[in-house]
């Protein structure tokens, strides 16, 4: 797309032991307030299942994202929700919808095996702030009933919803949860157009809409 567009782009690459290694982040695996925070979680950058970056510690993370993407702090989290075969994406669990707002998806019933994760993250949002020092606002979004598919879990979450221009596209279950999530989200975009879009087929694929789609600069 850069070439398509005549973009600069950039390949970051870190040094390890005198060789140059390239350094792998997907777009569904950080979040960012466009003023210097940024959210992650530890389940799929630190981890050694799926590791991205073998060899890179969360300092040299934090410095490369510093570099790269104007990032001066990191708000980490721990896991991401059950069925996400990325290993902890954040775009299913906190989002945020301007420079000081988050949602974040959490999950009501206690035997559900998202409950834990979500609340603990939910937890650590409560005690930490944006690049300048303020509380964030925090507002819940929550989670639909478990969507299964032969026996498997998928990760389905309002959560992964794109912003777009004009617009936020947001993936609905047809679940009782779907027009809380819209509502919700409704408010925090008054200037918006809320477009629900049913993805229980498309989940299967491991995603939804901010899975399958990557934003653009304008040229």
């Amino acid at each position: 797309m850069a070439k398509y567009l005549r973009l600069r782009a950039w390949q970051p690459s870190v040094n390890i032991q005198g060789k140059l290694q390239r350094v792998v982040l997907e777009g569904g695996s950080i979040e960012v307030n466009g003023q210097g925070t940024m959210l992650a979680t530890e389940e799929c950058l630190l981890s050694a299942v799926q590791g991205r970056n073998p060899g890179i510690d969360r300092a040299e993370l934090e410095e490369i994202f510093r570099e790269y993407l104007g990032v001066t702090k990191v708000l980490w989290l721990g896991k991401g929700i059950a069925g996400d075969d990325t290993h902890g994406h954040i775009d299913d669990v906190a989002r945020f919808v301007s420079e000081n707002t988050l949602v974040v998806a959490v999950e009501k019933n206690t035997s559900d095996p998202n409950h834990k994760p979500l609340r603990d993250n939910l937890a650590r949002l409560r005690s930490m702030s944006d690049q300048d020092g303020r509380a964030l606002r925090i507002v819940e979004l929550p989670m639909p009933a478990p969507v299964i598919f032969r026996g498997q879990r998928l990760p389905a979450s309002y959560a992964n919803f794109y912003i777009a221009n004009g617009l936020v596209l947001v993936p609905t279950f047809n679940d009782a949860n779907d027009r809380t999530a819209l509502n919700i989200l409704a408010e925090l975009f008054p200037d918006r157009d809320m477009i629900g879009i049913y993805c229980g087929d498309l989940v299967w694929g491991l995603g939804a809409i901010h899975c399958m789609t990557q934003q653009e600069p304008a040229p």
